[in-house]
């Protein structure tokens, strides 16, 4: 056996004669092989061949910089290289400048010598590392010789048998690995087992690797075969496992299938597959959910339900499982886009985490591997956003002919409303997920919202009618501090919204949260969860009790009624002194007894609103309709346009009970404005049902615009309008009148709301609705309060008692006639009257003022008929007109606190008539067209005789004529 150093010489002379080979490596001999490692690795005996250390020293010692010596062999010019046959000398002379210089020749000098001195330092260097060279090629070839001569037969024999070892070896571990590859379909089947997706496709493709290196292997082709048919199922379970992502997204699962598909280089039709799934487990998911309560609702097992379409599947839900039915649908819908929400969430973290990786690690040594996996990301990414509104339009497809499948029309308020309710919920889902507007989920709800609302609205309008026909207009009693907003139907208005809070109890105007549902609900629970309505847990605190708020205001209330401290001593003695016009005897201040007079009809001193029953149903109507509205925001015109009807009927009815009166309206007084008038005609037109029935030779259109329409009502048989005791029904008119005026009111206030979701071109409807209707409700107070004021007092009377007065009398008369006495009293009669009414119904200032005013305008216009009837009259009898009538006045004035009084000068004009000359009567005449025509005649004929001629009154009663001519 060789030494081991043996084997480092070969090394050496092996590079020596490898450089000695080449001219062009001389220069580099030294750096490979160093003279000292040669020294240490000669053997003692050889070293007298080798240059001493004294020699190397002679040519290590003074070392020049080598910077500098390359930098004087590189000045020497190629000339001097360029072949043998050079001649340097004479170069160098025909060089020589014409003028010499010895300082410059001695300089030239010196650097040559410094060039040839470097070149010869050189070539000595390289002379030295040749002898060196020499030295270590020839002690090698002495031991490769040694070698030769060492090498024996049972050398070469240990050699044969440790390269057949070797091969053993080698052999061995190829039949443990064919051992272990035949194992591995049992790994593969626990890690699948294990749902360990990454490592059996790792496992099965290194199988596949090294089944590949052991291919000459007959066993090895049969198992890559298995490994290829195992690879395959794995992808079949792969897809499996990515389906089940679809209903419920799990972090771990989802990265375990991302990792396998990843290693198996289809991330791209990984994502393909998974869109796939998600189409159909929309489809899985409605059908399974309505095919279960459709067999439910059957209540048997027959088949043939599951081979029905969806579409004709959906018709058979029943109207008591459809809302069940649809909240399932709904929450496993809401799965379903969670999971691809989270899906998406996955990526983008999962693409964050990634491209930090890669910033962290950007060597540039694998971007081929980056720009793929980086195009990877974009097709993926590209992929989800574009599923978004594909899954979305999947689900308003199937929510659609589900919706479509059922008429609603008969479903109850409560009901139908929880099923927009979860449809809104279901749009907000869709425009948080992808930012849809959900225009087919609009148009279907909005159809089943028309076809349900026309239905419900035409039920409630005969319930309404129903309501007022049975109305005995009774007071309803409420909290002065009633609002709308404490109803129910209501509380969907001042609720903040929220995510928790269902869109039919969520302000139209609140500002939404910036929490959307898909983050609230991200990890657990579900929006369409079905909750307990709250509604029955609350109590509307509205109602008072016994029409007080409290036992204490009730009884205080009627001690100050019945209590005399307030009111005048005239008053107390019923007016005794009237005849005397002395002063009561306490002194109380205008303000105090008009203060004193007005809360004399003012019972319950909190104010509480007057409305009926029926009007708090309307405004409870008026609320459901809003709420619907509030939900489904392009039906709004309808909703408003039924809650107009609503109105518009109530208006109707209060008009039809109350202030319909022909005699009373012939007056010319002007009760009914033309607007009133306007309004009650279109009305009537538009909403009234006239006829009693059906015309059979009508036409269809006819028909439909009949159906449209509501009979007219008929007020109760319990209401008694003609009794003088109650003022001729005072108490109901109140009620019925300023219930209306209340709910005039509540309209006004929802106007901003209403506005607020009206269609821009729909708004000229509703401004009307409001300037020709609701504004009109408090102008139905002149012809409802005017037929009792009408019959409240005995103006027939007052004309007999007018007719029995001389009125030629020859003296001035300081007694006034006994018929002023008479009305007075009719006056104080109809003040009891209020106040016994007022101990039932308060009696409101606007009413009370209004009811005076009609009172006293109809007794001055009875004044002026029964002065227009008077045959003759002297100016001692106009005298006494004016005495009686400022008699009236000062008493009345006792009475009433209205200022001026009306129609005051009605009566002191047509008095002060008869003093007028011809002229001035005839212009006076012209321009007091107020005057009825018979009292036009009266006045002139009276005047005749006294300062009126035959002609002049000729010549006024042509006058008057043509004033009555356009009348006829």
């Amino acid at each position: 056996m060789l030494p081991i150093q043996s084997f480092s010489l070969l090394e050496h002379i092996y590079v020596a004669i490898c450089v000695l080979e080449s001219n062009n490596y001389i220069k580099q001999l030294m750096w490979i092989i160093s003279p000292q490692e040669s020294v240490h690795d000669l053997s003692p005996i050889e070293s007298f061949r080798i240059p001493s250390k004294e020699d190397l020293r002679e040519l290590r010692e003074e070392p020049t910089d080598p910077q500098a010596q390359q930098e004087i062999i590189n000045s020497i010019e190629e000339v001097y290289f360029s072949n043998d046959s050079f001649d340097i000398v004479k170069y160098e002379l025909e060089r020589l400048p014409p003028v010499l210089s010895l300082q410059e020749l001695e300089e030239y000098r010196d650097k040559l010598k410094q060039q040839q001195a470097a070149e010869l330092e050189r070539v000595t260097s390289l002379q030295t590392g040749l002898q060196l060279a020499a030295v270590i090629c020839t002690n090698g070839r002495r031991h490769l010789n040694i070698a030769k001569e060492g090498f024996t037969q049972t050398s070469l024999g240990l050699l044969a048998n440790q390269r057949k070892r070797q091969l053993l070896i080698g052999l061995l571990k190829s039949l443990r690995t064919i051992k272990t590859l035949q194992r591995t379909d049992v790994r593969l089947s626990e890690m699948l087992e294990e749902e360990d997706y990454p490592g059996a496709i790792q496992l099965c493709l290194e199988c596949q690797k090294a089944a590949s290196t052991f291919k000459h292997y007959s066993c090895i082709s049969e198992l890559n075969s298995k490994l290829q048919d195992t690879l395959e199922q794995i992808e079949e379970q792969l897809d499996v496992a990515l389906s089940k992502i679809c209903k419920n997204f799990d972090i771990s699962h989802y990265t375990k299938v991302q990792q396998a598909y990843r290693l198996l280089g289809k991330t791209q039709t990984a994502m393909d597959q998974l869109h796939m799934h998600f189409t159909q487990a929309i489809h899985n998911t409605v059908f399974q959910v309505v095919l279960g309560y459709v067999e439910l609702c059957a209540g048997n097992t027959d088949t043939k339900f599951q081979k029905l379409q969806y579409k004709d599947l959906c018709t058979h839900i029943t109207s008591d499982s459809y809302i069940p039915c649809l909240a399932d649908l709904c929450k496993a819908l809401w799965e379903v886009m969670l999971s691809y929400y989270r899906t998406m969430q996955w990526h983008e973290n999962h693409d964050q985490d990634e491209a930090a990786a890669v910033s962290s690690v950007s060597d540039g040594s694998n971007v081929i591997g980056t720009e793929e996996n980086s195009f990877d990301r974009s097709y993926v990414k590209k992929k989800l956003e574009h599923g978004l509104s594909r899954i979305w339009q999947d689900v308003q497809l199937k929510v659609k002919t589900y919706l479509l499948g059922t008429d609603l029309s008969n479903f109850k308020y409560d009901d139908f409303i929880f099923v927009l309710d979860v449809i809104s919920r279901l749009m907000q889902v869709g425009e948080e997920f992808c930012g849809s507007k959900s225009e087919v989920l609009q148009e279907s709800i909005r159809k089943q919202s028309v076809n349900y609302f026309k239905t419900y609205h035409r039920t409630r309008l005969e319930e309404l009618r129903m309501f007022l026909e049975n109305e005995t207009w009774e007071l309803c009693p409420v909290k002065s501090s009633f609002s709308i907003l404490q109803l129910h139907e209501f509380k969907f208005m001042e609720q903040s919204r929220s995510p928790s809070v269902s869109p039919s109890k969520q302000p139209a105007s609140a500002i939404s949260t910036t929490v959307t549902l898909f983050e609230q609900y991200c990890n657990g629970g579900n929006p369409f969860e079905i909750q307990a309505d709250s509604k029955d847990d609350e109590t509307e605190d509205v109602l008072a009790s016994n029409g007080y708020e409290s036992d204490e205001q009730e009884k205080s209330a009627y001690q100050e009624y019945d209590s005399d401290s307030d009111v005048p001593e005239e008053l107390k003695r019923d007016y005794v002194d009237e005849q005397t016009g002395d002063a009561p005897l306490k002194s109380i201040s205008r303000e105090t007894l008009r203060s004193r007079k007005r809360s004399d009809y003012n019972l319950n001193k909190v104010n509480a609103p007057i409305l009926t029953n029926t009007t708090l149903n309307v405004i409870r109507l008026v609320g459901k309709y809003m709420q619907m509205m509030n939900i489904l925001k392009p039906i709004a015109f309808d909703v408003i346009h039924f809650m107009s009807q609503l109105f518009d009927y109530y208006l109707y009815a209060v008009y039809t009970f109350f202030g319909r009166n022909d005699t009373f309206e012939s007056t010319g007084l002007g009760l009914s404005s033309s607007r009133l008038r306007t309004t009650l005609n279109r009305i009537q037109e538009s909403l009234i049902d006239l006829e009693v029935s059906a015309d059979p030779t009508g036409t269809l259109t006819a028909a439909e615009e009949r159906k449209e329409k509501v009979p007219s009502p008929h007020l109760s048989h319990l209401v008694v309008l003609t009794s003088g005791n109650s003022l001729y029904g005072l108490a109901e008119r109140v009620v019925a009148t300023e219930s209306l005026v209340f709910l005039a009111e509540q309209f006004e206030f929802l106007q901003p709301h209403l506005d607020a979701v009206m269609p821009a071109a729909k708004k000229p409807f509703l401004q009307q609705f409001y300037s020709q209707t609701v504004s009109t409700a408090s102008e139905l107070r002149k012809p409802v309060y005017w037929i009792v004021a009408a019959k409240a007092i005995d103006y027939e009377q007052m004309l007999l008692l007018m007719a029995n007065v001389k009125w030629d009398v020859k003296e001035i008369m300081s007694q006034h006639n006994i018929y002023v006495d008479a009305l007075l009293k009719e006056f104080e009669e109809f003040n009891r009257r209020l106040n016994e009414v007022s101990k039932r119904v308060r009696i409101p200032l606007p009413v009370s003022n209004i009811l005076w005013e009609h009172c006293i305008r109809l007794a001055n216009r009875t004044l002026v008929e029964g002065y227009a009837n008077v045959k003759k009259c002297s100016n001692e009898g106009r005298a006494l007109m004016q005495l009686d009538f400022q008699q009236f006045l000062m008493k009345l004035e006792k009475l009433t606190d209205i200022r001026p009084i009306p129609d005051k000068e009605f009566v002191e004009t047509y008095i002060k008539a008869y003093y007028l000359t011809e002229n001035d009567m005839e212009h006076w005449i012209k321009e007091h067209r107020e005057y009825s025509t018979k009292q036009l005649i009266n006045l002139v004929n009276v005047c005749l005789g006294s300062h009126i001629n035959k002609k002049a009154r000729q010549k006024l009663l042509a006058a008057i004529d043509d004033i009555d001519r356009p009348k006829r």
